[in-house]
């Protein structure tokens, strides 16, 4: 019965299968042998099975049962152990999870070493990663649903949200090298974009997508990044696209870059990316780490 189970218990008989037999345990539970017998016994009858052979001809092994209840106990006890640093490091401030929130159009290899020493700062902290379209990063901070997102704030930094500049992105202008505006041998006029559907990335959850960086009404919306990239690559349509995706496309000849004279359509300039959260929200200490860490590792590759 599983009422009459202890950690304790638990903790000897991993013990004992660690250390290889019952005195071994008891010496290093710094408990008599005969202890550690009764532990084991009082386990044994309380689930009416055998956990080990016990032929003094033999060196002790488990049996089978007594195999797979062992690495049970031991999944019991390292969740235990989670559990009680989570609730220490609760007590210290910090939160009992972190999610984050991240716009697909930002790539994550800038994101990776900082997320790896929080790892190694906060190992029992659990860590939530999502992926949203445009704007998905921004409604989960307000929803609640994520502490901290990296994302763009488009048209602005909005006034109940605090942001960090982390870097730059600067999108591209592409298309399928089959696509008729691919056969255009000079700058593109919004004119020239009207005619052919554009692949617009949209947060699935919103009411409806981004208004800014439209070219005309034939608009395909998509909610994930890499969906988006198929259909680019399939010839429905162009798009704007972050240049870690597509160079290897454009290497291969598979994507054209296409040249847009309109700066509403396609900036010469770069777009921020922020790290944000609510400004009515503080952050836990996991949170308040992670921006600095990532301010401080990104401000070194500007």
């Amino acid at each position: 019965m599983i009422s009459k189970i202890t950690l304790d218990q638990l903790r000897v008989l991993v013990t004992i299968s660690d250390k290889g037999s019952f005195s071994a345990a008891g010496r290093a539970l710094n408990r008599v042998q005969s202890a550690i017998s009764q532990s084991v016994k009082n386990l044994e009858e309380a689930q009416d099975v055998k956990l080990f052979n016990r032929n003094s001809n033999q060196k002790l092994t488990p049996t089978g049962v007594g195999l797979v209840l062992i690495e049970q106990a031991r999944m019991i006890l390292e969740s235990t152990n989670r559990f009680e640093a989570i609730a220490s490091g609760t007590r210290l401030g910090l939160e009992p999870e972190l999610t984050l929130a991240i716009d697909s159009l930002v790539p994550s290899q800038p994101l990776i070493e900082s997320l790896r020493a929080l790892k190694e700062m906060f190992p029992d902290l659990p860590v939530t990663v999502t992926t949203d379209g445009v704007g998905g990063a921004e409604r989960r901070l307000r929803e609640g649903a994520a502490a901290l997102a990296v994302c763009l704030l488009l048209p602005k930094v909005p006034e109940d949200l605090v942001a960090h500049s982390l870097m730059e992105l600067k999108l591209m202008p592409v298309v399928a090298s089959g696509h008729p505006l691919a056969r255009i041998r000079r700058v593109l006029e919004r004119a020239d974009l009207e005619g052919y559907v554009q692949l617009v990335l949209s947060d699935a959850q919103g009411t409806d997508g981004p208004k800014y960086g439209i070219a005309g009404n034939r608009v395909w919306r998509f909610f994930d990044q890499t969906r988006r990239l198929d259909f680019l690559l399939a010839g429905f349509g162009w798009c704007k696209m972050p240049p870690d995706l597509v160079q290897p496309f454009i290497n291969n000849r598979s994507l054209i870059k296409l040249k847009i004279e309109d700066e509403s359509l396609a900036p010469s300039g770069s777009l921020p990316i922020y790290c944000a959260h609510v400004r009515s929200r503080p952050l836990g200490r996991a949170g308040a780490w992670l921006i600095e860490d990532l301010r401080k590792r990104l401000s070194r590759e500007k």
